[in-house]
C-alpha cells in the first residue's frame, strides 16, 4: 500500500470535513436572515453538530474495526455529498438541521477512522506525533479556507439572497472527489483487528473498560484541559478584542478568526517536523511555559486603553496582534497527546479510544467556552484570560503522570508476545 497516497488521502478529508464544520457560525447568520428566524432558534444547529458526533462516536467507535476504516470514511463522505447537495435543492431550516446532523454523524465516524489509520500507516511514536500534527495542521488550514469559500458566496447586500447555498454545490463536489481517492486507495487493515474474535458487545465493554485504565484516564485529563484552553480562548477572543481592546467588532472578529486559527495552523504544520526529530514531552513543556510566558508578558499590555473614534490596524494595540500567537504555542499540544496514547496502545483499540478522544475534547470544548464566558462577565476579559494559566499548569502536571503511563505501557506491549 502507498502510505503517502494513504496520508494524502487522509489530509483531503479532514480537510472538507474542517470547512463542514466550521461553517456553523455563517450558516446561523445566513439563516436568521433568510427564514426571519430569532437567535436562540438558530443557535440549535451547533446542538445538531456536536451532539451527533458525541453520541455516534459513543456508539459505533468499537464497531468501526468490523466495518472498515476507509469504508466508514466513504461513508461519511457520501452521506455529507448527498446532504451538501440537499441544501441548494431543498432550501430550508430544516434542511440545514439535517445538513450538520448529517456532517456530525459522518465525522464522527470520519474521525474515528483517520485517527485509526494514522497507527496502520505509521513506524514508531516519532512519526505518529509528526503525522499527526500535519493532520490536525491541514483542519486548520480547512477552517481558513472555509471562511473564504463561504465568504465568496454570501451577498453582503442582500440579506435575503438565497445564492450563498451554491457553496454546498462546491462542498458536495469535494466530497465526491475524496471519497474517489478512498475508493482508489488499498488501506491494509489488517493489523486493527484481535487475533481473537469478539462479538460486538464485548468490543463496546471493551472501549468503557480501557476508560478505566490509569493511561486513559490521565490522558482524559490532560485532552479535556487542553480543549478547555483552546476553546475558552478561541471563541471569547473577538469579545475580549471589543471590550478590552476597545477594538471595532469587525476588526474583532477578523483578529479572532484570522490570526488565532492561522497561528494554530502554522504551529502544527511545523510542528510535524518538529516531531518528526524530537520526542514529544520535551516539546509541549516548552510549549506550555511559552503560552504560560505570552499569557503573562502580553496581557498587562492590554490594559488602560481607550477606545478611539476610528480605530485601523495601524492604530490597534500591539496586543492584538501578539496573543493570538499562543496558537503558535497550544498548537502541537492536541496533536501529539493524541499521537503518544494511540502509539502506546495495540493497534486494535486505537478506534475505541478515538472515541473517547473525540467525547472528551467535545466536553473540554463546551466546559471551557462556558467557565471562561462566567469569569468574563463577572471579572473582566483580562482576568478570564490570566486564568487559563491554571489549566496550562495543570496539563504540565498531568503530562508528567501521563508519560508515565505510555512508557509503562509501551514496555508492557514489548514484553507481552514473550509471555503468549
Amino acid at each position: 500500500m502507498s502510505v503517502w497516497r494513504i496520508k494524502f488521502a487522509l489530509f483531503l478529508v479532514y480537510f472538507v470535513f474542517a470547512i463542514l464544520l466550521n461553517s456553523v457560525g455563517t450558516v446561523i447568520l445566513q439563516v436568521m436572515s433568510n427564514y426571519d428566524l430569532r437567535h436562540a432558534d438558530a443557535a440549535i444547529l451547533e446542538a445538531f453538530k456536536d451532539l451527533s458526533i458525541a453520541a455516534v462516536s459513543f456508539l459505533v467507535a468499537s464497531f468501526l474495526p468490523r466495518l472498515g476504516f476507509r469504508r466508514a470514511m466513504m461513508l461519511g463522505l457520501a452521506i455529507v455529498a448527498i446532504a451538501a447537495a440537499a441544501q441548494p435543492l431543498v432550501p430550508s431550516f430544516l434542511t440545514s438541521k439535517l445538513m450538520f446532523l448529517a456532517t456530525g454523524v459522518s465525522f464522527a465516524l470520519v474521525k474515528v477512522s483517520v485517527f485509526a489509520t494514522v497507527g496502520l500507516i505509521t513506524d514508531g511514536q516519532r512519526e505518529h506525533a509528526s503525522t499527526m500534527n500535519v493532520l490536525e495542521g491541514m483542519f486548520m488550514v480547512g477552517v481558513l479556507c472555509g471562511g473564504v469559500l463561504f465568504g465568496a458566496f454570501v451577498d453582503a447586500s442582500d440579506a435575503k439572497n438565497q445564492d450563498w447555498l451554491n457553496v454546498y454545490w462546491v462542498l458536495s463536489g469535494l466530497s465526491l472527489f475524496s471519497l474517489f481517492i478512498l475508493a482508489v486507495t488499498p488501506i491494509d487493515e489488517s493489523a486493527s483487528h484481535q487475533d481473537k474474535p469478539h462479538s460486538a458487545m464485548e468490543d463496546f465493554f471493551d472501549m468503557l473498560k480501557l476508560a478505566m485504565r490509569p493511561l486513559a484516564f490521565v490522558f482524559i485529563l490532560s485532552v479535556f484541559l487542553y480543549v478547555l484552553i483552546e476553546q475558552g480562548i478561541g471563541t471569547w477572543l473577538p469579545t475580549f478584542n471589543k471590550e478590552v481592546l476597545m477594538m471595532p467588532a469587525d476588526m474583532s472578529i477578523q483578529t479572532g478568526a484570522v490570526i488565532f486559527p492561522l497561528a494554530i495552523a502554522i504551529g502544527r504544520l511545523s510542528a510535524g517536523a518538529v516531531m518528526a526529530r524530537y520526542s514529544w514531552y520535551p516539546v509541549l513543556n516548552v510549549c506550555l511555559v511559552a503560552m504560560a510566558a505570552l499569557v503573562i508578558l502580553v496581557l498587562p499590555l492590554a490594559s488602560g486603553i481607550e477606545a478611539q473614534d476610528s480605530m485601523t490596524w495601524g492604530s490597534a494595540p500591539i496586543a492584538a496582534f501578539i496573543f493570538p500567537l499562543i496558537g503558535l504555542f497550544m498548537a502541537p499540544i492536541y496533536p501529539a497527546i493524541n499521537s503518544a496514547v494511540l502509539s502506546a496502545l495495540p493497534k486494535h483499540q486505537h478506534a475505541a479510544m478515538t472515541g473517547l478522544i473525540v467525547i472528551f475534547s467535545a466536553l473540554g470544548g463546551t466546559t471551557g467556552s462556558i467557565i471562561t464566558g462566567r469569569v468574563f462577565g463577572a471579572l473582566g476579559g483580562a482576568t478570564a484570560f490570566y486564568l487559563s494559566l491554571v489549566p496550562i499548569a495543570a496539563i504540565m502536571v498531568t503530562l508528567y503522570f501521563f508519560r508515565k503511563q505510555t512508557l509503562r505501557a509501551a514496555q508492557a506491549a514489548e514484553t507481552a508476545p514473550a509471555h503468549a
